[in-house]
């Protein structure tokens, strides 16, 4: 395993940014009357014409040396040697295709994960988006590689599916054997005649189990969970159980063995029924006899299923392994008999299989009565050709009748869906491969099958399940592959998932998030602005502009994360939300994208703001600082308690938030640059190394800079033309920003939270300097003003100490004429942006460390002081929590030492009368504030 970065390493190589050239995409962007174009051999996805402003491909856009870089690096790093064959093994598993020797993911990516793995095939389409998104922003062929490698087992996957299960012969314990793959829900049929009537019996039965998956039955002769007789590998003793009853599960009569049987080796498991008794042998041994046993086969009556490796109960797994050599004779075999099996078959005089096939889906039987056996799916085939998925069907079918979320039963299969539909959307936009859309268009003409026959009132109701229901960001995604084929069913498609509650109670402004899943209706909304510009339908648009307004800034952490325990609390609930499951990673990734849309409709410089809170800090934040071959290394949760200590491998692996963390580390350019939709102007929304390249306009524009680091950025105009250029002004900048043309500054004042614009034809070589002074300045948590969180200008700052309680601190003591409380805090040499206070180490969020962290503090300011002198008097506060103190810093900046008392003294006088602070204190307060030297 690869050793952590060090952090020092890692924060001073980002200081060559200036000297250092940009790394640049080698693939040349399309040119084309917006920038939208995807890379080299890809297919441009059309803007919508409600754009006002309008992104650029990723390959247009190339990062320089940069914290965002060195994270992105370790992500293509991650990328580049994963096998792909892994991702494919759940998908090919499914159809009972053979999955080449791969090991699936694990995790939530296969069957011993979380649920049973029933959210299997998610990340294969995180990982295609992530590969889409790399070879977009490299042009590196490693990546379209294994693109075109994915999208052809896909294709080979959906034509499997569409046809019989094919037997896969493999070496057996006499000649060849029949393996049924885990996750293939593949079983054999027998007739109904099998058994004959026969009130005696023998079933003899060689197996290679490939998992000890409990209940999984070898045989299993039934009508349903009432009259049965089986045999399975496993029972809840961890030991092979046979079982027969006409009454249900009460009234069973069992045999059970004595010891595990082993995987990955040939087994010989033998029943004998007759005359009241019944024994259980494994490998030639009697491990179980029932002297008592007055059920019979024939007592069970006329049975309507025989089957081998599947169970009369839905909910348990079907049998992954090999088998070879099963037979039936109509009475007991005698021990003697049963021994000699383990080195001679024999035949059955009911039913005898020697599973010789290589191919087709019959199983022949040599007893003579041709009690041939069918290899079948145990869901039959899909209902239209489109169906793309690594699990049966029934995850869909099950949800339209589910009242409740349970994902132990189904997990959210349109979620599902959406990741899978999204990964190919992008493998066809960044590649140009129409196997990929063909999928697409597949998957959604499928989906519209199914879902547009259903009533209004059950499609209300699966959306709102819990979970279960949860169908993430697949209106966004069919919206943009309606952009792409003009197929007015899959714009059908799209509005056949609008949940209405949601909708209209966002378009009405009233607030119902407190209890909803966050990360379940988040991307609902961004689907719903991508409904809008199909449609025009104006309550979409609306609906979702009031629902980020509920989320920022009243559901919002310092770090840009919403959630806790992956749920919404009631508005301004901060510090009473505080625990170890906050900011639910895919929240970020979400709400980004959400900010993101809408800010192509409305240049509000809030959604920007908010882009770059979460990004600079969350986002970032959210992936360790150090490579893996084997994980992304991303948060799930970032937990906010005092001493939180992130965990970049969560749960079981392959989560929801990995994925999405695998897409944010290959897109961190997709919004430092818009266009205006009609090519007049261009908007920096970040402040981040990078080139750009604007082919409409013949223009290069080149931002070199080691921001955060760096307090600014340089941007170098290369060609010529006339455009305005609109660069932001962080809603925390302060009246020192400045910018500067060619070297010399514009006399214009900046207003924090806007754009500053220049209007003018550009020539070649023309630059521009922005100067954005950082302050350090706090944030209270609006629940509780006392509970405060540190910034650096855009960096939010965290304390680095292992007490699980919250640190106390005070800032005002040295804090600068201007309002800067960094004079409070020491430097710490050679480690950009971290400090030190009361001996505890302050550094930036961003880097991905394992370091327990404090994001929130409590402020103790209990003594009246000013540039380190205290006046010994205490510091009084108001009713709602404002101190003296906060009341005269508010007032900040301050035009020299004379304007500071000039307020202090007013301010006391004024506490004085409240009757707040008494008039000798006012006089040693004021006293103090004349006697203080100040940084500026």
């Amino acid at each position: 395993m690869a050793q952590p970065v060090d952090r020092r390493v890692f924060l001073r190589a980002t200081a060559l940014a200036a000297a250092a050239p940009l790394v640049g995409s080698t693939v040349v962007g399309r040119a084309s009357a917006a920038p939208v174009a995807a890379a080299g051999s890809g297919a441009a996805l059309p803007p919508p014409a409600a754009w006002r402003v309008r992104p650029f491909a990723l390959d247009q856009v190339a990062l320089g040396n940069s914290v965002f870089a060195a994270k992105r690096d370790l992500m293509l790093d991650y990328g580049r040697g994963y096998d792909v064959d892994r991702l494919l093994q759940v998908f090919r598993a499914n159809t009972g295709l053979s999955t080449r020797g791969a090991v699936a993911p694990g995790g939530w990516e296969g069957l011993d994960g979380e649920a049973n793995g029933n959210l299997r095939g998610h990340y294969t389409g995180h990982f295609l988006t992530m590969l889409s998104q790399a070879y977009a922003g490299t042009g590196d062929e490693v990546y379209a590689d294994k693109i075109r490698y994915a999208v052809g087992a896909l294709v080979e996957v959906r034509e499997a599916l569409q046809g019989d299960p094919v037997l896969r012969a493999v070496p057996g314990k006499f000649g060849t054997a029949v393996e049924n793959p885990r996750g293939s829900h593949q079983i054999f049929d027998l007739p109904s005649t099998v058994l004959a009537g026969s009130p005696a019996v023998t079933i003899s039965v060689w197996v290679k189990p490939e998992h000890d998956s409990m209940w999984a039955r070898v045989f299993d002769f039934g009508n349903d969970v009432s009259r049965y007789m089986f045999l399975t590998i496993r029972s809840h003793l961890n030991r092979p159980r046979f079982a027969i009853t006409p009454n249900g599960p009460g009234a069973e009569q069992v045999i059970d063995g004595d010891a595990p049987l082993p995987v990955g080796q040939w087994s010989h498991l033998a029943v004998t029924i007759e005359g009241g008794t019944g024994s259980l042998y494994v490998n030639g041994t009697r491990v179980g006899v029932n002297r008592n046993m007055t059920h019979t086969p024939a007592a069970l009556g006329a049975l309507r299923n025989h089957w081998l490796g599947n169970s009369q109960f839905p909910s348990d797994p079907v049998f992954a392994g090999a088998f070879d050599q099963v037979d039936i004779w109509s009475r007991a075999l005698g021990a003697d008999e049963i021994a000699a099996l383990q080195h001679t078959p024999a035949r059955g005089d009911l039913a005898s299989y020697s599973f010789d096939e290589t191919g087709g889906a019959t199983i022949a039987d040599a007893s003579g009565r041709g009690q041939h056996a069918t290899f079948k799916r145990t869901w039959g085939r899909p209902s239209h050709p489109g169906f793309l998925a690594a699990y049966p069907e029934t995850q869909f079918i099950t949800l339209e009748s589910m009242t409740a979320g349970n994902y132990f039963v189904v997990w959210a299969p349109y979620y599902t869906a959406h990741k899978i539909l999204r990964g190919l959307l992008d493998a066809y936009l960044n590649t140009g491969d129409e196997r990929a859309l063909d999928l697409a268009g597949g998957l959604c003409d499928w989906m519209h099958s199914r879902l547009s026959k259903l009533p209004e009132a059950t499609l209300q109701r699966m959306w709102g399940i819990f979970s279960s229901g949860e169908f993430g960001g697949i209106v966004e995604a069919i919206c943009d592959l309606h952009a792409i084929t003009g197929k007015a069913e899959h714009l059908e498609l799209a509005r056949l998932f609008d949940l209405d509650r949601l909708i209209d109670s966002c378009a009405a402004g009233t607030d119902i998030l407190d209890g909803l899943h966050a990360n379940q209706h988040i991307p609902i909304l961004t689907g719903m602005v991508r409904l809008h510009d199909e449609t025009g339908e104006q309550r979409y648009l609306t609906a979702a502009r009031k629902f980020w307004d509920m989320v920022v800034p009243t559901r919002m952490y310092s770090i840009g994360g919403t959630s806790t325990a992956e749920f919404w609390r009631a508005r301004g609930s901060i510090v009473g939300t505080l625990s170890e499951t906050n900011a639910e990673t895919c929240c970020a990734y979400n709400m980004l994208k959400l900010s993101r849309v809408l800010f192509f409709h409305e240049q509000d410089p809030k959604y920007m703001d908010y882009y770059e809170r979460a990004l600079y800090n969350q986002v970032l934040g959210s992936k360790q600082d150090r490579a893996d071959a084997e994980k992304p290394l991303v948060t799930y949760f970032i937990g906010l308690q005092p001493g939180h200590v992130r965990d970049y491998t969560p749960k079981a692996g392959t989560t929801c938030c990995e994925g999405t963390g695998m897409e944010s580390a290959t897109k961190y350019q997709d919004s430092v640059y818009f266009a205006k939709a009609d090519g007049s102007a261009l908007y920096v929304n970040l402040y981040s190394a990078s080139t750009l390249k604007w082919a409409d306009k013949g223009v290069t524009v080149t931002q070199t800079t080691n921001y955060p680091i760096e307090q600014g950025s340089t941007i170098g105009v290369h060609g010529g033309g006339r455009f305005d250029l609109h660069l932001r002004v962080p809603g925390w900048a302060g009246s020192d920003f400045r910018v500067e043309v060619n070297g010399e500054r514009v006399p214009r004042a900046a207003v924090p939270g806007s754009y500053f614009t220049l209007s003018r034809t550009w020539r070649s070589g023309d630059t521009v300097r922005v100067s954005i002074p950082f302050r350090l300045r706090v944030e209270r948590a609006l629940d509780d003003p006392a509970t405060q969180t540190l910034f650096y200008g855009p960096v939010n700052l965290a304390a680095r100490d292992a007490r699980r309680t919250f640190l106390e601190f005070g800032l005002y003591r040295n804090a600068g004429l201007s309002g800067d409380l960094l004079p409070s805090l020491t430097p710490v040499a050679g480690e950009p942006l971290h400090h030190v206070l009361d001996g505890v180490e302050f550094a930036p969020f961003f880097e991905g460390t394992e370091d327990p962290t404090h994001v929130y503090f409590h402020r103790r300011e209990p003594l009246i002081a000013f540039g380190g002198r205290d006046s010994g008097v205490a510091n009084p506060s108001r009713g709602d929590g404002t101190t003296f103190l906060d009341e005269v810093w508010a007032a900040a900046p301050f035009r020299g030492k004379g304007h500071l008392v000039q307020h202090v003294r007013a301010t006391a006088d004024t506490w004085v009368s409240a009757g707040l602070l008494t008039a000798d204190d006012a006089r040693k307060v004021v006293s103090t504030a004349q006697d203080a030297t100040y940084a500026a």
